[in-house]
């Protein structure tokens, strides 16, 4: 109520946001802090110009959705306080210490769909682009806004196709970029099986795509999440390019279907991987220059194994 007597007097917002700070780590207090994002939010956007004040708000929102997050609590933000965090994108739009912040915070709340849903009608995915663009250097900035692409494009009933396709330029420098830091790695690929799976990949971009993709599973064999979401998109690709299987098969780097055997050797336990390479397996099989090769390389050896293995699934 103190907050929102005075929404025009900076140093009230200010002095607010600081005195609910001081109760973060009290856990009782939780609740109550929980209610007051909107409010942070609105102050945030009645003084977007201070960027002290930004940067406050900011890391009190993030350590009120961490403890939500800690407690299996998915906070819903509507569009009101999308727009709000829009509004400090866009006016500190060069400020890397704000924007890591924000970025956290906008892949943290992007995991509850209707956030994600109020997050796209506001129009930020053209933001984040420039974002990835502008800090492509920046580990953080590029996990964080590839997370956030990854939410916004699984959704079916997509009406950004254009924006969309915008993104897999810029998605596939960060990987490119990135492609030996796994987390990062991992975000990207998740981000490319996304807008994959939304139609927005063309013909021109199949070959380098698949290639990128090949390589960052070489790269990070050790994460399960990457290999599993990276085998989806590969998967996706190949359901609809035959450009993208002589690819796979023909990768300067080496085939395909020897990594595959690879990722399949190191992840055998994890049925979540093991369904991944399964579908990735069953679109390789539509080319009969690839089942050639898979024979070759005796993948319904492999295949028996996994039956054998999940007899069930």
């Amino acid at each position: 109520a103190f907050m929102q007597a005075s929404w025009d007097v900076e140093e009230v917002q200010a002095k607010g946001i600081q005195h609910l700070a001081s109760f973060v780590k009290d856990k009782s207090a939780f609740p109550y802090l929980l209610k007051c994002t909107e409010v942070i939010t609105f102050a945030m956007k009645a003084h977007v110009t201070s960027l002290k004040l930004q940067l406050d708000g900011c890391t009190l929102l993030l350590e009120i959705l961490s403890q939500a997050l800690e407690q299996g609590v998915v906070m819903a933000l509507d569009e009101r306080v999308a727009s709000s965090l829009l509004a400090t994108v866009r006016k500190h739009s060069g400020n890397e210490e704000l924007l890591s912040l924000l970025c956290t915070l906008l892949m943290m709340v992007s995991a509850s769909e209707v956030t994600a849903e109020n997050l796209r009608k506001v129009g930020i995915i053209p933001d984040l682009l420039s974002i990835l663009r502008r800090f492509l250097p920046h580990e953080e900035i590029c996990f964080s806004c590839c997370g956030v692409l990854w939410s916004l494009a699984v959704s079916e009933n997509n009406k950004d196709q254009a924006v969309l396709e915008s993104a897999v330029p810029v998605t596939c420098a960060v990987l490119q970029k990135h492609v030996q830091k796994g987390a990062v790695a991992e975000s990207a690929c998740s981000a490319l099986w996304a807008l994959s799976l939304q139609g927005c990949l063309t013909d021109s971009d199949y070959e380098s795509t698949t290639a990128l993709l090949l390589e960052a599973l070489r790269m990070n064999p050790e994460r399960s999440m990457l290999m599993k979401n990276g085998c989806l998109a590969l998967a996706s690709f190949l359901r609809v390019s035959e450009i993208a299987a002589l690819t796979f098969i023909t990768d300067s780097t080496g085939s395909g279907i020897e990594l595959i055997k690879d990722v399949h050797h190191l992840h055998l336990d994890d049925p979540g991987v093991v369904g991944a390479v399964c579908l990735l397996m069953k679109e390789m099989a539509q080319y009969d220059e690839v089942v050639l090769d898979m024979l070759s390389q005796k993948m319904d050896k492999l295949l028996s194994e996994i039956k054998i293995q999940f007899p069930f699934s």
